[in-house]
């Protein structure tokens, strides 16, 4: 964070200083909640947690450097004691960025979000300094302590927002307002808790009714429910997608032997082909709203076109292509899972599998309420018309669909099975797979699945799965 005195940061967040001797003594580390990750010149801030209470930890991380506690109360050593901890973090957020003038991209979407955040950052940082979301810390408390990692040095921001319901993304806004506000998708992940696809879209949609005229709403051509976002913002609009209508576009999409997807892209200042090293073709779209937010910062096409065929998967879990020794590859997706990334999932594992064995490891997709019958069931029974090999659909009620889908879509029988967890998933896998076989694991990261992708590149006993 840049150097704020912690009579300053009391200021700027209404607190009050307790057991502070010197007022005037800087915050110049950086600002964590993980007492952890304390290092000299550190401000701690203490969430009371269900289970573990940061206010406990406070003599700890000030023996280890911090500087300071942001607290709810006083905990013995220098704090500043505030009433609502998250607030503060918040208004501590908003002072830095306005303070700075950073650009601040933000984007929001039901799909893609941390793999297109992740493209956006590798493209800005070939032009200047980015700082951006890591991993998919994109809610009320990950989204500040990333913002309060910029510093003078920082060009670009680029700010992943999530969202459980009506208000959250205007609440994020609000604490980092953009200049740039990106919306890939309105799908259906999460749709048991927001009730359905139009309120999801009302939701989504927060992100570009706050910015400035003179900013930028990126939206998605091919989604209508997000290009109908473009009456709810007076910023320009940009439209990206493969739609001849919009302003930065693809052509010519195809996948190469490996998987990986390749393009021409179009821009409104000109054209330049790119070959990624992501694996499946959903990565073009994210790749175009990369693109379409580069360009109206100032890049060629020339330029984008190098950054994102040079840009690589900087979040764990995300499509993480490993072979083993013996040539079976892995393919662990496990971080999360919707059905718009399921099926983009399975798209991607039968073009890395042509002419090889593809096993399909699936297993619940959360959060999809009175739509999880029909959407699991859908799921399965795209993997037969994909013409998958193998299909293992793992855990309980929700994987049986999986598996029920698979079967009365076509005479499956034994290349659609259902197994109780995920040892019972590698057991199966170690007896049946041969050098070649092309294996994707992938469900909602409440599953725990990566664990049978971790225990196959494990290999041997010692790859049997961990206990969570």
């Amino acid at each position: 964070m840049i150097a704020l005195s912690l009579a300053e940061i009391a200021a700027v967040v209404g607190g009050q200083t307790h057991d502070i001797p010197d007022p005037a003594l800087q915050v110049t580390g950086p600002v964590v909640r993980d007492s952890r990750e304390v290092e000299p010149g550190s401000l701690f801030v203490a969430f009371a947690g269900e289970r573990v209470d940061g206010h406990d930890f406070a003599r700890a991380v000030v023996d280890a450097g911090a500087v300071a506690v942001l607290a709810s109360r006083p905990v013995g050593v220098p704090a500043i004691v505030v009433e609502d901890v998250q607030t503060a973090l918040g208004a501590l957020a908003r002072h830095v960025v306005e303070r700075l003038g950073t650009t601040l991209v933000a984007l929001t979407g039901s799909a893609g979000k941390t793999s297109t955040k992740d493209l956006i950052a590798q493209v800005l940082r070939s032009k200047a300094p980015t700082v951006f979301t890591p991993g998919s810390l994109n809610n009320e408390i990950g989204l500040p302590l990333t913002a309060l990692t910029a510093t003078e040095e920082t060009k670009y921001l680029v700010l992943e927002m999530g969202a459980r319901g009506i208000g959250h993304i205007r609440y994020l806004a609000d604490l980092t307002p953009p200049k740039i506000g990106l919306v890939l998708n309105v799908g259906t992940a999460h749709i048991g808790e927001f009730g359905g696809r139009e309120q999801i879209a009302q939701a989504k949609g927060e992100l570009v009714e706050g910015l400035p005229e003179d900013g930028a709403a990126v939206l998605n051509a091919d989604d209508p429910l997000v290009r109908a976002m473009a009456s709810r913002t007076k910023a320009r609009v940009v439209l990206f997608g493969e739609s001849g209508e919009a302003d930065v576009r693809a052509e010519n999409v195809r996948l190469t032997d490996l998987g990986r997807p390749a393009f021409r892209l179009h821009t409104p200042s000109g054209c330049s082909d790119v070959t990624m090293r992501l694996y499946g073709e959903h990565h073009v779209s994210n790749a175009l709203a990369a693109a379409a937010v580069a360009h109206e910062l100032g890049m060629s096409a020339d330029e984008i076109a190098r950054a994102l065929s040079e840009a690589g998967s900087l979040s764990r879990w995300r499509m993480e292509v490993t072979e083993r020794p013996d040539g079976v590859t892995v393919v662990n997706d496990a971080y999360n899972a919707n059905p718009e990334s399921m099926r983009a999932a399975l798209r991607a594992l039968v073009a890395m599998g042509r002419g090889r064995r593809t096993w399909a490891v699936l297993g619940q997709m959360a959060e999809l309420g009175d739509e999880a019958l029909a959407e699991h069931d859908a799921i399965g029974r795209l993997a037969v018309r994909l013409n998958v090999s193998k299909l293992v659909a793992v855990g309980g009620r929700e994987a049986s669909w999986l598996q029920l889908g698979a079967y009365n879509e076509g005479s499956w029988g034994e290349e659609s099975v259902h197994v109780s967890d995920a040892q019972a998933a590698v057991d199966l896998l170690r007896s049946e797979l041969r050098p070649g076989d092309v294996v994707l694991v992938k469900a909602s990261r409440s599953v725990g699945l990566e664990r049978v992708a971790h225990a196959l590149l494990a290999g041997g006993a010692e790859g049997e799965v961990a206990a969570r």
